[in-house]
């Protein structure tokens, strides 16, 4: 991956295929893993991404397990967004200590929103 890259670690694959095809079609370099742990498999061989948009509630390790074990403090040029249905202010307070740099809510994105997000962040 690289710094123009976006990563999508998200359990729901209807909702993880419809995010892959969204930043695609900006010719954006898209990846794409099902959980935590398939997502830091994927970062340790391809590198980090500019942008890991992560869904906290998943099978296997979910996003705030991810945080733990990645420690987005060590990797000062990826940004990562929690990108979440739940809005549980623990959840929230728990993400942005362990790193997250935004927090939005999926229900309330348009696909306009994910593209927004990755165009002011990687610009």
């Amino acid at each position: 991956m690289n710094k123009k890259s976006v990563l999508i670690v998200e359990d729901d694959v209807d909702l993880r295929e419809a995010y892959v095809m969204i930043l695609e079609s900006e010719n954006i370099d898209v990846h794409a893993a099902e959980n935590g742990k398939v997502a830091l498999d994927l970062l340790a061989e391809k590198g980090d991404p500019g942008i890991i948009f992560l869904d906290l509630r998943m099978p296997v390790m979910n996003g705030i397990e991810f945080l733990e074990a990645y420690k987005p403090e060590l990797h000062e040029d990826t940004h990562v967004v929690v990108f979440s249905n739940y809005d549980a202010k623990k959840e929230i307070d728990d993400a942005y200590d362990l790193g997250a740099e935004r927090y939005v809510l999926k229900a309330r994105a348009a696909p306009k929103e994910l593209i927004r997000i990755v165009r002011t962040i990687l610009a």
